[in-house]
């Protein structure tokens, strides 16, 4: 007899809130929504709140919109989470030729923030997300009036995140739910076992047999429809140059554990390119910021945004 194990991917916001010490007054008001990209592929979003969205949030790469979900309750502002092409609840994306994978990205994202977030204060892009926001910034800078990036610059390079890449590419599969979440606690030590979690229940899915396979797919290649793997990391003169044009206030976001991919290297380039950016670290957030300091990331992007929490 397989036990399965039941999911609500709206069930588990007084969790979040209680594990970090926020106020919860009950049920946040949050709806799925699918925008239409492309005549054949939608993209899925998280839309918190009922009045005009104030921030965009587009998670990185192997994760999904549900990473900001404690970030988000400790805003407690309007806001638009996006599940970016190959993750979570959305479809694959195809790259045409002369575009670069964050641009392929950045095309489909655009089409959502246009839809869903015309007049968002600030775009807030983690890894892979930073850099669809860089390109979508480039591209459609009337969509990105202020930009954050969380633990991500083009000079991030494979050796710096080959330890997330090494998990990327671990099993494709895994007997049972205990298998798959030892697996990534090894990964994020530094990250509550309740948070683990929750963060695998939103980010894998149960199969027939009972086995667990991860949401998002793993191929390397866009024409495959994958969107992890190399596509994490586009460290290109490109996406230098890219960022570069940004006329937009610009924040980055700096995890100072070693699990950070960021190194001083990066932060001064970014410095050298746009010196009027700011820069925040994380003492004690690695990689993923939005999840081991949520309720300090969000104090930071409300301040930055020029919006207060509520």
């Amino acid at each position: 007899m397989i036990e399965r194990v039941a999911y609500d991917e709206f069930a588990y916001f007084a969790d979040n809130a209680a594990e970090y010490g926020i106020a919860y007054n009950g049920p946040p008001t949050v709806r799925r929504v699918e925008v239409a990209v492309s005549p054949t592929r939608q993209l899925s979003a998280l839309v918190w709140g009922d009045g005009p969205p104030e921030l965009v949030l587009i998670h990185g790469g192997a994760q999904n919109a549900h990473t900001w979900d404690t970030v988000a309750l400790a805003l407690g502002r309007p806001l638009v989470a996006i599940d970016l092409p190959g993750h979570g609840h959305s479809d694959a994306t195809l790259v045409h030729d002369g575009e670069s994978r964050a641009e392929a990205l950045a095309r489909d994202v655009a089409v959502v923030v246009g839809e869903l977030a015309p007049d968002a204060k600030v775009v807030v892009g983690m890894s892979l997300g930073g850099l669809t926001s860089i390109a979508l910034a480039a591209a459609r800078p009337d969509l990105v009036r202020r930009l954050v990036l969380v633990d991500i610059t083009p000079g991030v390079n494979h050796e710096k995140a080959k330890a997330i890449m090494d998990f990327v590419r671990g099993p494709a599969t895994f007997p049972s739910f205990d298998e798959l979440l030892a697996r990534t606690i090894e990964h994020n030590p530094t990250r509550t076992e309740s948070s683990m979690r929750r963060g695998i229940l939103h980010n894998a899915i149960q199969l027939d047999d009972g086995s667990w396979m991860w949401r998002y797919r793993r191929h390397d290649t866009l024409a495959e429809g994958g969107l992890t793997g190399d596509a994490e990391i586009d460290s290109s003169a490109r996406m230098w140059d890219a960022l570069g044009t940004i006329t937009a206030p610009v924040l980055l976001v700096r995890g100072m554990r070693p699990q950070s991919v960021v190194d001083d290297g990066d932060e001064a380039e970014l410095l050298s390119r746009l010196p009027s950016a700011r820069v925040e670290r994380f003492i004690e957030a690695g990689h993923s910021v939005q999840g081991d300091m949520p309720v300090e990331l969000a104090a930071t992007l409300a301040g930055f945004a020029g919006v207060d929490p509520s």
